[in-house]
């Protein structure tokens, strides 16, 4: 890193702020924009996505004409500072939403991209900056919003708050895995730190990997039976579902997700 300070004249180091709109400007059109307050002018932003590290997601409320509108700070960490702001209830923040919440390690740069939709609308797709592979997920127009900006927060809020590290310790890649598969099983982190006390560790990198797979699969199936009654179905189920795959090359996590989707849709089905 160049820790070397250019002196002299400067813009000040304020964040890049990007509005999300299908418009058009000089028979040119554009999905996102820069707004100068003081000259009370759109300036038309001509590239449709922005590589970077998510750092932040807030809900902010500004006023307008009199009533205060809510809206979605999307804050990226890129060459600049830029904070993507879009209504909370746009198709972009929806589907922003939806695809981020599929993502379990924002230690990884994504692109965000803006894609227009019919008339006026304009949607979010989000991709994996490394594979260019997107990152997707249904739509689905009644999902808890509010969980969803809950969780990703949560996900942002670092490695200490997840399996009790110290902020200086740089992450394990065991501490990785148990911090990303307990925030998608949402499975409580009292029961994390009693299992690891139980095995005289503070941290599951102090652990051998077969213990770390234990704790994985107590998760796992902790969280199946809300959904199988029988302890021997949802193992094997588990097994087939997630070990098996994951033992064939496939992501762990993708692998865990997918087969609560199944499990989920299972029991709707029955329902």
């Amino acid at each position: 890193m160049n820790n070397e300070i250019k002196l002299g004249l400067c813009n000040p180091p304020e964040p890049i702020y990007l509005y999300v709109k299908n418009g058009e400007s000089s028979g040119e059109s554009y999905l996102w924009y820069h707004y100068d307050i003081e000259k009370d002018k759109t300036i038309p932003v001509q590239q449709k996505g922005l590589t970077g590290y998510l750092s932040e997601l807030r809900v902010t409320a500004k006023e307008f004409k009199g009533k205060d509108n809510m809206k979605l700070d999307i804050v990226v960490a890129a060459d600049e500072v830029y904070i993507i702001r879009t209504g909370i209830e746009t198709n972009f923040a929806k589907t922003f939403l939806l695809s981020a919440s599929q993502v379990y390690d924002f230690s990884k740069p994504l692109i965000i991209a803006a894609t227009a939709g019919d008339e006026n609308v304009v949607f979010c797709r989000l991709y994996d900056a490394a594979t260019k592979v997107r990152i997707r997920r249904e739509w689905n127009p009644s999902a808890d919003w509010a969980s969803l900006i809950a969780d990703i927060q949560s996900r942002l809020g670092g490695i200490s708050s997840s399996v009790g590290l110290s902020p200086e310790q740089p992450p394990h890649p065991q501490d990785l895995r148990v911090k990303y598969i307990r925030t998608l099983l949402d499975y409580p982190l009292d029961l994390v730190k009693e299992y690891l006390q139980f095995q005289d560790a503070t941290s599951p990198s102090q652990l051998p990997v077969s213990k770390v797979d234990a704790l994985v699969k107590n998760m796992c199936l902790a969280w199946a039976a809300n959904y199988i009654e029988n302890p021997n179905q949802a193992e094997t189920s588990y097994q087939q579902q997630v070990v098996n795959l994951v033992t064939d090359g496939d992501d762990e996590l993708t692998a865990i997700n997918q087969w609560m989707q199944q499990l989920q849709a299972a029991q709707t089905g029955s329902a």
